[in-house]
């Protein structure tokens, strides 16, 4: 199926970009309008672009059913300032709540149960119950149209970040492990990332692979390694040699069993090399490969 937007309508492009450009962070976030009343309303049009000056931007969109503004947007015309609150899974619930679409005026810290809590440079209140938490600027906002889900560039200068002491380790390093992230997906799905779903993996920054394009042929063009298991095999700086000393039973097995049939002993070889590097082992796999030859 191919698609072409502008012959859309726009809740139809809604539905099928929010599906396809998952999972999205949520930003949390807590206004005030000229009066001091308080907003609090979940974004997922939102991400990290910039380290120095340190800037996230987040999109309260006009409103595709009638193509209002939203109060956060509002506010922020009339107070730069928010507060980013980061939305982790034991408070999804209550987040989804706040996303009602209540009065203007009704604030929905009470609404959906949180507890404000003073930020030290801005007006906003925090989140108490966020484990992290911005306290930002808002030098510009950057409308992208009037049409009905045109979205706003809320650009966010951060000041402060909150991290609570529960989510660092003995170095006072960040736990990935610890945050337990949700993010939005298409219609009313949302995902949890939580330690049995994290993988690393490791980032070429400091190095050069040799890419996929130097991989020996018969490993290149094989019918059993997938993408991922070639591009973590062409992730290395060098061809590894063969290491006389590295031992295992089961190439012997495959050497011995097989010997006789190079085409099938070419196909163990990369099934078991397949295996070994969805454990993790590069290197084992690297030598299991060459001993094909």
């Amino acid at each position: 199926m191919i698609l072409e937007l502008d012959q859309l309508k726009p809740a139809d492009k809604q539905y099928y970009l929010q599906h396809c450009i998952a999972p999205r962070p949520i930003a949390f976030v807590s206004t005030t309008d000229a009066q001091g009343n308080v907003n609090l309303s979940p974004f997922s049009f939102f991400n990290l672009f910039s380290i120095n000056p340190p800037v996230a931007v987040f999109s309260p969109s006009r409103r595709v059913r009638d193509n209002t503004t939203k109060h956060t947007l509002e506010n922020i015309l009339q107070v730069p300032e928010a507060v980013i609150n980061i939305v982790t899974y034991d408070m999804v619930q209550q987040t989804s709540l706040a996303s009602c679409e209540y009065p203007k005026g009704v604030n929905e810290f009470v609404k959906a149960g949180f507890t404000p809590e003073p930020a030290l440079r801005v007006k906003p209140p925090m989140v108490k119950e966020s484990k992290i938490k911005m306290e930002c600027r808002v030098p510009e906002v950057k409308s992208l149209g009037q049409l009905p889900g045109s979205g706003n560039l809320v650009i966010c200068e951060i000041l402060l970040l909150h991290l609570h002491d529960e989510l660092l380790d003995e170095h006072q390093k960040i736990d990935q492990r610890k945050i337990h992230h949700v993010a939005r997906l298409g219609g009313d799905w949302y995902c949890r990332v939580s330690e049995e779903n994290l993988f690393l993996v490791e980032k070429p920054n400091a190095k050069l692979g040799i890419g996929i394009d130097n991989l020996p042929e018969s490993i290149r063009n094989s019918r059993i390694l997938s993408g991922n298991h070639l591009g973590r095999l062409a992730n290395v700086e060098a061809l590894p040699d063969i290491d006389p000393a590295f031992e295992d039973a089961h190439l012997k097995h495959i050497m011995s069993y097989f010997g006789n049939n190079p085409d099938e002993m070419e196909n163990e070889l990369h099934r078991y090399a397949a295996k070994l590097l969805d454990e993790e082992k590069v290197r084992e796999a690297w030598q299991v490969l060459l001993a094909g030859g």
